[in-house]
């Protein structure tokens, strides 16, 4: 079978290696993504690392950055010389790329799949709310990234099959526990990787670690918006001489920055137009051995199960006293290391998360 998959979130290195997986099981795949991409973080230039039995090629892209209205030069030119007989849009059905590449998928005889992650149900103003539907009434197949997700677009209308798959699972090989090693002297490390925006929530962790006694340290690795913001409020709590700030790093350079952690949280809040999705770097950290701690933001508790800790959305003492737990109880961080370690293995890889896609395209050829 030929599979055109269009993703700007292939554009990271990393994430290439679920298209591997695809590719071995016997899928003539070709991905397009754009040069790079634009948001808070900065821009995002293509990492080629993991690129062996299918193409990777770049679409110069219009309206860099913008989120709802970019769409592809020279798409449909590309679709009718590769001529596919699936296209896999992992873009949202209300943004003006996916009615694009829906439409093309139209014009060469292609059956259509779009990815959301979307789980709050939001109305959209025209044109984005006519698109939208007409996307739900039109293409073939859904993939939904969590069950949230899958919820909000049957209740939007869309009728058609779907598959609860997540877009992305994380490299088992590439992330993994730090060998065992005689124990090093270091503080007590949390970690939080992710954009320094309102709604994840790292001013709840400032104010947590705060509270902690002894020593302890904490690494921020990421960038946004709220970065000044969280810097002065790490001077206010006199806690600035603890933290480690660093930028956004390559994906492959993500694995070692795990090994320095004795915990991972993720305290994202919800709110009007957004609750976390999916929370990746939850299952890097898990499958690096390192344990977990959430929001119960959310897909963060299902994605955690009973392999890490969960605290009420902005309850910094619930916060404190889990990281409170951790920091006093090595026994009790081992447990939570072996639990997300299996439960990354058994339930979030590329190679999963690539079996269960191929397994949406055979259906959709045989349906």
């Amino acid at each position: 079978m030929r599979v055109l998959m269009l993703s700007k979130a292939c554009l990271v290195g990393i994430y290439q290696r679920k298209l591997e997986y695809i590719a071995r099981e016997g899928v003539e795949l070709l991905v397009l993504v754009p040069p790079s991409w634009r948001d808070e973080r900065g821009e995002t230039a293509l990492e080629r690392v993991y690129t062996g039995g299918y193409q990777l090629e770049t679409l110069p892209i219009a309206l860099n950055g913008n989120f709802h209205l970019h769409f592809y030069r020279g798409l449909a030119k590309r679709m009718r010389a590769f001529a596919p007989d699936i296209v896999h849009i992992d873009e949202e059905p209300y943004n003006l790329a996916t009615w694009q590449a829906l439409w093309c998928a139209r014009q060469v005889g292609a059956r259509s799949l779009f990815f959301s992650w979307q789980n709050i149900r939001r109305t959209y103003p025209p044109p984005f709310s006519m698109g939208e539907r007409w996307v739900l009434r039109t293409v073939d197949y859904a993939i939904a990234g969590t069950e949230s997700a899958a919820e909000v677009w049957r209740e939007k209308g869309y009728h058609g099959p779907m598959r609860v798959i997540p877009q992305f699972g994380t490299d088992t090989t590439l992330f993994q526990p730090q060998p065992a090693e005689a124990p090093r002297r270091r503080p007590f490390t949390v970690g939080y990787f992710g954009r320094l925006v309102e709604e994840k929530g790292v001013d709840i962790l400032l104010r947590a670690v705060a509270q902690l006694s002894g020593d302890w340290r904490l690494l921020i690795i990421g960038d946004g918006p709220q970065r000044e913001p969280l810097l002065s409020l790490a001077e206010s709590l006199d806690i600035a001489r603890r933290l480690t700030w660093k930028p956004w790093l390559p994906s492959t350079a993500m694995p070692q920055q795990y090994h320095e952690l004795d915990a991972l949280v993720l305290p994202s809040r919800t709110r009007p137009n957004w609750k976390e999705q999916f929370g990746r770097v939850l299952v890097e950290a898990m499958a690096s051995g390192v344990p977990v701690v959430g929001a119960d933001s959310g897909a963060i508790p299902g994605v955690i199960g009973d392999a890490g800790l969960i605290f009420p959305e902005d309850d910094i003492q619930a916060l404190t006293q889990h990281l409170q737990q951790l920091q006093a109880d090595m026994a009790l961080r081992q447990r939570l290391a072996e639990a997300g370690r299996a439960r990354a293995v058994a339930h979030f890889t590329h190679e999963q998360v690539a079996a269960d896609t191929v397994a949406v395209y055979r259906e959709m050829l045989n349906s």
